[in-house]
């Protein structure tokens, strides 16, 4: 026999050949060419001929079946990634879809997924604990699905009207597509051409049936009539040999003709009746395997498992039945659940919840709070080392368990005055349940503390802050101090100086940044005007922060042994009294400390918190209208270029060029919380205004000397930018305001300075932060008609032989006092070669022609300059530093007070770290 005749299955082909050995030879083969070679299951594979929409078809049920598994599974990201290519399958079959129809399928399958995206997508607790890549491709995919679904709008609305109909006709439609060549093909004898072709087993026996797992419907829908009565009764085909051979070579030629529609009423009355009884078998199967179950059910002795649903783990027993609690037993159940902590494999939130068991033990058989309080101390150190990398923070499940259970310590604690915790009592001189004694337990309240500290602050930098998520964790942050000041309490009055002083620090990094509005409404509101009543509720509302800070600050000065303590302690406190307008406390106590002197060789934290400190004393000191002591507070800040980073605010990209991976994850958990963050536009505001008040008189001033020094660099940087622009339109950004109220000032027109340092944009960008708004916009305009006055009497003074006082009053709008006091003091420094005529209230102007020989002495002095100055360039460039740029001024606008001394959290060139 041909090769081409050989198409039975293995199960015929036993029956057929009877034992007998085939051995085929290649027809008409040319010995001399490399042959076909097939392996054997090419040779055993049967050659099915489908039509292009079974193909289709096909293709897309398995995508959607590849979609449902990862739907149970919550696996967005391969739900995205599926869809993407059922939507390019279905743009394939589109053709056949047009004649067909929208499959039934399909539309289930676009109405289910946008279901389960919904359902996800409102899960809040559910999206937090989604990584990242599965909440990018559910937002990804919950946008594509919604547009998608709009061409099927019709289709999903009557499919979610009569979901159990759709579902029916969808499965009548698939036993029609699978059973389609079958049924229309049948002979005029009844024997259809797939029958012969289709495999047939030994069916198992009716006892072992029962414990098979469930067939999907599908692969139900596609078995036909002859199979189910075949695997009924158990049996195989009962046809001859001989009439196997003549439906072998029908169903041969049946495979490869075109499949004949029923034409007749009759063909199309027997298919109708087929599909009648194909569903009555289906039902019958349902029904019977639904009493199996039953049965099994009655049973006892079998339980069917479901897949994908979790079985309930009993929860472990502490200990056996009848055991006797005693407070050994329970000490010694401890030790076995403590072994366990940090080893390899260990469920950390098994471990939690077996302590959390004990504990109820504990309390159930009244085993004392001894007991109690060291298996709490145990749960909160198994609730930190739930994450065993530095990096990752507490999940909210856990961070809500651990403030919880800190608050039930202390209740005990507070509760029970006998209970003395230290870390200096050891384990073997431990008391738990002797109460003739005091009862002593290892344990440090303070370090649990402090640990929660540092939780909340990895909590917030991992928060993004735009969320509403930030603002929600933000609010625990009262439950936090309130436990630090019950810690306090307690401290206060059972613990060492030591544990006192670090307490007194967390309180105070907890409270140093914060603007105390009520105080400060309290000054602003008149006492005598309050009545007696409104007295009371200030004072009952508990005391200023100011206070607060002071007492607190005063017991770590005198107490504190270690400097870091006390350097904390102090730069806290210099800011608070610059944040509240002090300006001379915060200045004298910054200088009385000497803090300048050695900070380079603090950790890096503190330097952070000394550059945040120097910040906010610049700040303060504009806000009092001190613009030199400002500029001078705010000049290594912002000369460095690293404002951002210095103020542990962020890392700037060219940084991490220069940083591994390692050193990039340590900078990180230097970062301050958004919350404590300074504004970094108001703080380079701050900066160039108050450059522009010092540098613009001084460039007017020293116009033609040569030796002419540059007060801030950017400042300067800026002017340029601005001068090189090509079109000059009108300003938009902060900087280019300060610039172009720089040039208005440069000509003496204060009143155009004035427009373009304060209006609308400014306001809302930078001035309307500040704490007392009004009084800094009236201190500006106060300072750019001074400095404008001063700029045009250097500029114009050439031009006068003398000008009366009183028409600069009404051109800068000044009092005459002021106009005098101003020209005076120009007059003294030597920086204007005038005279005041008194009586006529004059100022008159005196010129001074230079002679020949001081002519060449300006020359050769100016040459000389221009030497110097290339000289520190280049010194300066080698170096790396700013020095040559910011040496004391010859007429004082850079002193060199000890405050400024050139410190704090710069990274040096030798280093790639702090």
């Amino acid at each position: 026999m041909s090769r081409f005749f050989t198409t039975g299955s293995d199960s015929e082909s036993e029956s057929s050949l009877s034992g007998e050995e085939l051995v085929t030879k290649p027809v008409g083969g040319n010995y001399g060419k490399q042959p076909l070679l097939l392996s054997e299951d090419e040779e055993d594979t049967k050659r099915v001929v489908r039509s292009a929409k079974d193909k289709r078809f096909e293709e897309l049920t398995n995508l959607i079946r590849t979609i449902r598994n990862a739907m149970k599974i919550r696996d967005v990201t391969k739900c995205l990634e599926e869809f993407e290519l059922l939507g390019k399958a279905y743009g394939k079959a589109k053709s056949i879809v047009d004649k067909e129809g929208v499959p039934r399928f399909y539309i289930r399958i676009l109405a289910d997924l946008e279901d389960y995206l919904n359902e996800l997508w409102e899960d809040k607790e559910g999206k937090k604990k989604m990584n990242k890549n599965n909440a990018k491709a559910l937002s990804t995919l919950r946008q594509k699905i919604r547009k998608y679904n709009r061409d099927f709008e019709s289709h999903i609305t009557s499919y979610k009207q009569n979901p159990e109909q759709s579902a029916d006709e969808d499965a009548e439609k698939n036993e029609e597509d699978s059973e389609g060549s079958s049924d229309e093909d049948e002979d005029e004898d009844g024997v259809s051409a797939a029958t012969f072709l289709k495999k047939k087993s030994d069916a198992p026996s009716g006892e072992s049936r029962k414990f098979l797992k469930k067939m999907d419907d599908e692969d139900e829908d596609s078995e036909d009539s002859e199979d189910d009565e075949d695997w009924d009764t158990g049996s195989t085909s009962s046809d001859s040999d001989s009439e196997e051979e003549e439906g072998k070579q029908t169903a041969l030629a049946s495979r490869f003709l075109k499949n004949r529609a029923p034409t007749t009423d009759e063909d199309k009355k027997a298919a109708e009746k087929k599909r009648e009884d194909k569903a009555k078998k289906k039902h019958d199967r349902k029904s019977k395997r639904l009493d199996e179950e039953e049965e099994d059910n009655e049973g006892g002795e079998w339980e069917r498992v479901r897949g994908g649903v979790p079985l309930v783990k009993e929860k472990p027993k502490m200990f056996a039945k009848g055991t006797e609690i005693t407070h050994a037993v329970v000490i010694k159940k401890l030790n076995e659940i403590l072994q366990a902590r940090g080893k390899k494999g260990t469920d950390r939130a098994a471990q939690i919840e077996l302590l959390q068991l004990l504990v109820q033990i504990a309390a159930e058989n009244n085993l004392g709070e001894g007991v109690i309080v060291k298996i709490k101390f145990n749960i909160i150190a198994s609730l930190y080392d739930y994450n065993p990398n530095l990096a990752t923070y507490m999940k909210p499940e856990m961070w809500g368990k651990c403030l919880d259970c800190i608050n039930e310590l202390m209740d005990i604690l507070f509760a029970n005055p006998n209970i003395f915790v230290g870390e200096n009592i050891l384990e073997e001189s431990e008391n738990l349940h002797n109460a003739d004694q005091p009862l002593r337990v290892r344990g440090c309240i303070l370090t649990l503390v402090e640990r929660m500290d540092e939780e909340f602050t990895k909590i917030m930098q991992n928060t993004d802050p735009h969320s509403q998520e930030y603002v929600e964790h933000l609010k625990d942050e009262a439950q936090v101090c309130a436990i630090i000041e019950r810690v306090q309490r307690y401290l206060e009055e059972k613990g060492t100086t030591e544990e006192v002083c670090r307490i007194y620090l967390l309180r105070i990094l907890h409270t140093y940044y914060k603007f105390d509005y009520k105080a400060h409404q309290r000054q602003l509101t008149p006492p005598e005007g309050s009545s007696k009543s409104e007295q009371d509720q200030a004072e009952n509302e508990g005391e200023d922060s100011a206070v607060l800070m002071e007492r607190l600050c005063k017991y770590i000065y005198a107490k504190d042994r270690t400097d870091r303590i006390r350097t904390c302690a102090i730069l806290c406190h210099i800011y608070h009294h610059a944040l509240h307008s002090r300006w001379y406390q915060a200045r004298d106590l910054m200088l009385m400390s000497h803090l300048q002197d050695n900070i380079q060789h603090a950790d890096p934290p503190v330097q952070i918190l000394y550059n945040r400190t120097m910040v906010q004393l610049g700040i303060c000191a504009f806000r009092q209208g001190l613009t030199k002591d400002a500029h001078n507070a705010l000049l290594d800040i912002q000369s460095s270029g690293r404002a951002k980073e210095l103020l542990g605010q962020g890392l700037l990209l060219r940084s991490l060029q220069e940083r591994n991976q390692e050193q990039e994850k340590v900078e990180r958990r230097r970062q301050v919380p958004f919350h404590l963050h300074i504004n970094l536009e108001l703080l380079e505001c701050v900066y160039l205004v108050s450059a522009m008040l010092l540098e613009i008189p001084y460039m007017a001033a020293h116009e033609s000397d040569a030796r002419r020094r540059m007060i801030s660099k950017q400042f300067h940087h800026q002017l340029r930018v601005g001068e090189r622009q090509p079109l000059l339109g009108p300003p938009e950004s902060m900087r280019e305001h300060v610039v172009a109220a720089s040039k208005a000032m440069k000509m003496g027109d204060w009143k155009t300075c004035h427009s373009f340092i304060i209006n609308e944009k400014m306001n809302g960008k930078v001035w309307d932060l500040f704490p007392e708004a009004d009084k800094v916009r009236t201190m500006l305009v106060r300072k750019i008609q001074e400095e404008s006055l001063r700029t045009y009497l250097f500029t114009y003074s050439s031009v006068y032989d003398s000008i009366s006082m009183e028409t600069l009053s009404d051109m800068f709008e000044l009092d005459l006092p002021t106009v005098h006091s101003i020209i005076s003091k120009m007059i003294i420094n030597e920086e204007l070669m005038a005279s005041l005529d008194q009586p006529t209230q004059t100022v008159v102007m005196h010129r001074t022609e230079p002679t020949a020989q001081q002519n060449l002495a300006l020359q050769l002095a100016e040459k000389l300059g221009s030497l110097v100055e290339n000289n520190e360039r280049v010194f300066d460039h080698k170096q790396g530093t700013y020095g040559g740029y910011f040496r004391d001024q010859k007429d004082g606008y850079r002193k060199n007070e000890g405050y400024m001394r050139r410190g704090g959290y710069r990274q040096q060139q030798s280093q790639t770290a702090y």
